[in-house]
């Protein structure tokens, strides 16, 4: 096994999207079709908030990504802005897909209070973190998070945050050093089913 890292480049897209599609289970929520545009709707967001990546390769290919943004040094490019609306808009010309994206609107209106319970002013947030389920436990995930530290320290920044929850591997942030600061629990009514989970803010300070 030969593990690469570099940047994101575009040609990486639908591995991605396919990656992230089985971590976040989107399949559990959605149709297939509707599972892949949350997945392409999630990714472009992603992309247009950050202002460093990289993309972990095993044998060329993409099985891992993160990405960090420097707040006060970011700047979206056009392209990225312009994917992320077509991304959205495709997603809102079906039904099934405008169900779905409530679930988003909710966890970004999580995120955001979880972030203002903190008082804390961050310089900086992981803002995606994903590896190909078939590549854990190989060290790719702390081979990537590594990567991202040691930007931060060549940025001189003191501190940084991530958002994450229950349907994730959040103990990996903590085995990484990263502390818990706040935690919310919400239930969503999931295809007529009560789903409960827990929504975490992680912050780590060099």
């Amino acid at each position: 096994m030969e593990v690469t890292l570099r940047e994101y480049k575009k040609k990486d897209f639908k591995v991605l999207q396919n990656i992230i599609r089985k971590t976040w289970h989107y399949d559990d929520l959605c149709g297939p079709e509707t599972a892949q545009k949350l997945a392409r709707v999630f990714l472009s967001s992603c992309l247009t908030n950050y202002t460093f990546s990289r993309v972990a390769l095993e044998n060329g290919v993409p099985v891992g990504i993160i990405l960090v943004n420097h707040k006060a040094n970011h700047k979206c490019s056009f392209r990225l802005m312009i994917q992320q609306v077509k991304a959205i808009t495709s997603l809102f010309l079906s039904k099934e897909g405008r169900k779905v994206s409530k679930i988003f609107e909710s966890v970004s209106g999580i995120d955001k209070e979880l972030l203002k319970e903190c008082k804390t002013q961050y310089p900086a947030e992981l803002s995606l973190f994903a590896v190909d389920e078939s590549c854990r436990g190989k060290g790719i995930g702390k081979l990537l998070f590594q990567s991202a530290l040691d930007y931060v320290k060549e940025e001189k920044l003191d501190k940084f945050y991530l958002f994450t929850d229950t349907s994730c591997n959040f103990g990996f942030y903590e085995h990484q050093g990263m502390i818990r600061k706040k935690e919310k629990e919400h239930r969503f009514d999931i295809n007529g089913q009560a789903a409960k989970m827990n929504f975490f803010i992680y912050d780590y300070t060099l």
